[in-house]
């Protein structure tokens, strides 16, 4: 067994009552890596076309990689995926914190749960030891008190403790997994597969370290990140400011969410921006496993009955979605609405673009304020839009429709809220503009999950320089709105590379050069890995995902944006841009066919061996 992994994966039986292990060769770990492109292999192997995604037979899958538990910044992450109930299809979630570290350190790379409890449990796992508990006591109890109560029950000093919320017992559509209280694997509602499980938590405690093959060049790898952070070298914006320091260049650029994406620049944009937060309610900066950056946000304050540092404080992600785009420039209630997301468990994305379709739906006159339970939701109401957060997580009144996804309430709305409602394949779009970047665009509709800004590419990134692509062989820059092949080779090997991140499994935000991350792979695993061989370990899960997705009766009629963002602006700084159609059909055939699938975005048999799982041309 390579080192950077235990060799185990522990299966779970819920309806059973009973748990088991099994130990995988070399070779399978050589080939999936870990996170996501484990979730799809056992999706893949074990759960059926017509399964419903909150039924018995889906599989929850608690996924690390090898990277995982290590001392390098960024390793602190796992993966949490199943067949989505929001999308019904590939589902996956990515979150950081401390809890997957503690799976390694007890003993296991991955957990994989099927069944149903017949009544709540949790699961307690200490060194190679598990045992299902009574969870009936948590059930109806926020994530604060819920780790409470498991630490004083099981009273064992370091415990990390992954949940649902009552929002996941709920299961609204989007309910997310919290791990640690402050860190959440948010997308595609895998909160809500833990809650249809009765499965409302996983505390785990480990006393064993990551074996690593190297490990000088990891610690020199380490003390190197560490440093440069310090001295302002790297991320030093990140350090300070966290997620939402990038607010005022969105807004500059025409690119930050506004009113449910009809604009892309909000006049209350310092309000809610990253050094606004620094100097007002942020009382401190946290962080996860082996990190220097400390990106996340604790903030404090009075306002709307006072929101509890213990839940820590909005990401960009959350400024934009519960912020820009409900049109809501309070930092207090966009605060509060974050906090009502975490002690309930909810993805703030897409939460907050459920509001932002009710406010468009409500200011159109296709929602009535009797509609929605007597609440004015025009955009700007920072009252509406925190009541509206409570009722949905309870799946009280209006909120039992808005749990089901903005996709779904607008169905049973009408035709008039469908082109209100912002999603691909039935997930929310992200706090991020495509009308903005374009090859972004590309990525929100090819996506395996839906709308995701994280196995992307941001097209910033590459306007001025292409030096992050040199190792692809790329040396010159391509302009933000370009959608030739040019872009699409860029695109093939970026969006592929954050792929691999989610399998191996890392941090997005910690800027490692790929060839650094190369050399922290090899110190870990002792794999003489390569650029090349990542790039593919991310086809590969990539690949996976949309085999699933094509069994689940996708295709590429729904490799779409959404009308919105073909029409052009009509303010702003990108007033009258907009995503030329015809331009954006012809990006995505280049994509598809370097990625070698046919003109209806099928992977070819022979891509599938080339990638080393022609087992799943059956599929």
């Amino acid at each position: 067994m390579p080192k950077g992994f235990v060799g185990k994966v522990l299966r779970v039986d819920l309806t059973e009552g009973k748990t088991w292990i099994e130990e995988p060769p070399e070779s399978w770990y050589r080939t999936y890596f870990g996170g996501s492109a484990v979730v799809a292999y056992y999706l893949l192997k074990e759960v059926p076309t017509d399964c419903d995604p909150l039924g018995p037979e889906n599989r929850l899958i608690f996924a690390t990689g090898p990277l995982t538990g290590t001392p390098i910044a960024g390793s602190g992450r796992n993966n949490v995926g199943a067949k989505s109930p929001l999308t019904g299809g590939f589902g996956d979630a990515q979150g950081g914190g401390y809890w997957m570290t503690e799976l390694k350190k007890a003993g296991f790379d991955h957990v994989v749960i099927q069944g149903r409890a017949p009544s709540p449990v949790y699961l307690w796992i200490k060194d190679g030891e598990v045992e299902i508990r009574d969870a009936g006591h948590l059930w109806g109890k926020e994530t604060g008190e819920v780790e409470d109560l498991i630490r004083e029950e099981l009273d064992v000093p370091g415990i990390r403790i992954t949940q649902c919320g009552i929002a996941g017992e709920n299961l609204v559509r989007y309910a997310c997994v919290i791990n640690d209280l402050t860190h959440f694997p948010g997308r595609t509602g895998m909160g809500a597969v833990m809650g249809s499980k009765n499965l409302r938590a996983l505390a785990v405690k480990g006393s064993n370290n990551v074996e690593l093959d190297d490990r000088d060049r990891v610690m020199e790898l380490a003390r190197l990140m560490g440093t440069e952070v310090r001295e302002g070298i790297r991320a030093e914006s990140l350090h300070q400011h966290g997620t939402p320091g990038g607010v005022m260049a969105l807004d500059a650029g025409g690119g930050l969410p506004t009113n449910n994406f009809q604009f892309g620049n909000f006049e209350g944009a310092e309000k809610i921006s990253g050094p606004t937060m620094t100097e007002t309610i942020l009382v401190e900066r946290d962080t996860c496993h082996a990190c220097p950056i400390y990106c996340k946000r604790v903030v404090k304050c009075d306002e709307y009955g006072g929101v509890d540092p213990r839940y820590g404080g909005p990401e960009y992600e959350t400024v934009g979605s519960i912020g820009s785009n409900c049109g809501i420039d309070d930092l207090a209630a966009i605060s509060k609405g974050n906090e009502i997301c975490n002690k309930l468990g909810m993805d703030t994305i897409s939460a907050g673009m459920v509001v932002s379709f009710a406010m468009e739906c409500f200011e159109r006159g296709v929602l009535s304020k009797e509609d929605l339970d007597g609440i004015e939701l025009c955009f700007g109401n920072s009252a509406g839009m925190i009541a509206l957060l409570e009722k949905i997580a309870h799946r009280e009144g209006v909120g039992d429709l808005m749990a089901e996804g903005a996709a779904k309430a607008a169905r049973k709305i009408g035709p008039q809220a469908l082109e209100l409602a912002l999603t691909i394949k039935g997930l929310e779009v992200p706090m991020h503009e495509p009308r903005f970047k374009h090859a972004l665009g590309v990525g929100y509709a090819v996506s395996p999950t839906g709308a995701d800004h994280m196995h992307n590419m941001h097209d910033t990134a590459f306007e001025n320089s292409a030096d992050a692509a040199n190792v692809f062989g790329i040396t010159e820059p391509v302009p933000i709105d370009d959608l030739s092949g040019r872009k699409m080779r860029l695109f093939y090997y970026e969006s592929n590379w954050r792929h691999m991140q989610n399998t191996t499994v890392s941090c997005m935000f910690v800027p490692w050069t790929k060839r650094e991350y190369v050399d922290a792979m090899r110190a870990v695993t002792g794999w003489d890995t390569s650029v090349y061989e990542l790039v593919k370990a991310g086809e590969r899960a990539a690949t996976l995902a949309r085999v699933f997705n094509l069994r689940c009766g996708f295709d590429d009629r729904d490799d779409m944006l959404n009308d919105r963002f073909f029409t052009a602006f009509t303010r702003g700084p990108l007033e009258g841009k907009e995503i030329d159609r015809k331009v954006f059909n012809r990006a995505m055939i280049s994509y598809y066919h370097m990625m070698g699938w046919d003109d209806l975005g099928r992977p070819t048999p022979d891509r599938l061996t080339e990638l080393g799982v022609e087992w799943v041309v059956e599929e």
